[in-house]
């Protein structure tokens, strides 16, 4: 990945969530108790989906690639924050960077696509519930959960590749526990213009457009439910779209909350 780099910085300095002994310990703690729930949660969920032909419809089949999604993005960033921990280490080599980062680009896109292609499922579900079968097949499933993987992997690679093309000379402090795009550019002691158009260009349909869809998903959904005739039906909407709404609200807060806690430890230093 590293290309024709010419960067005197061969590792980095992850500085983590906090300098202070005692919280880092109660942080240990924590993150190591919610990333084995999170893996074997998500891995009994897989597991289910997978073995009941009762589960084998649109909205199990994207739940389980969710949960496969959610697995590989906890993997890419906590085991490694764990072991320098152990270690007593807060280094991560160059390579080791680039590689986090991509990675973390193509599980989060994915998380975002795939909220984006269950919100879609559930408004064919609520709205065209008749139809539901004849619209919801499985290669159109098949292609959407195909297509977001193409793009999100592609997407990764590009932001990766003009990462690696950067210059880093003195300064190798990245103020989180993971790598990402915003502060490596920071650090660059190279022209960034390229790539914080791409970021402009790319990032913004990228991740406002999973958004929209979501949005506008359940705006029609929120219309139509009033319209169902018996209480039971819309009950039964209510609740199968509540708990994707958990879901929505639980990763986009996630999203927001790690780049707030990163902002207020580069305002820090």
């Amino acid at each position: 990945m590293r290309g024709t780099n010419q960067s005197s910085v061969s590792e980095f300095l992850l500085l983590g969530l906090s300098r202070q002994p005692q919280q880092q310990q109660l942080l240990f703690l924590l993150f190591l108790s919610m990333y084995l729930a999170t893996v074997l949660g998500n891995l009994l969920l897989i597991l289910a989906v997978s073995t009941d032909p009762r589960l084998h419809t649109p909205m199990y089949f994207f739940l389980g690639n969710l949960s496969f999604v959610d697995v590989c993005f906890s993997s890419t960033t906590t085991p490694k924050m764990l072991a320098n921990h152990v270690l007593g280490s807060q280094t991560i080599s160059f390579s080791g960077c680039l590689t986090q980062m991509y990675f973390l680009f193509v599980f989060a896109d994915m998380d975002n696509f795939l909220l984006a292609v269950m919100a879609y499922d559930r408004f064919v579900a609520v709205c065209h519930s008749l139809h539901y079968t004849t619209k919801m097949t499985h290669w159109l499933c098949a292609l959407l959960v195909a297509g977001s993987w193409g793009v999100a992997s592609l997407y990764a690679l590009l932001h990766t590749l003009l990462v690696a093309r950067l210059s880093f000379c003195a300064d190798n402090t990245i103020p989180h526990f993971f790598c990402d795009v915003t502060p490596l550019l920071k650090l660059s002691c190279s022209d960034t213009h390229l790539n914080e158009m791409m970021i402009l260009i790319a990032a913004g349909p990228i991740m406002i457009t999973p958004f929209i869809c979501i949005l506008a998903s359940y705006v029609l959904i929120a219309c139509a439910v009033p319209r169902v005739p018996s209480t039971k039906g819309r009950w039964k909407a209510f609740s199968t779209c509540g708990s994707h709404l958990a879901v929505v609200f639980l990763f986009y807060g996630t999203i927001i909350s790690l780049y707030f806690s990163s902002l207020g430890i580069q305002n820090s230093l």
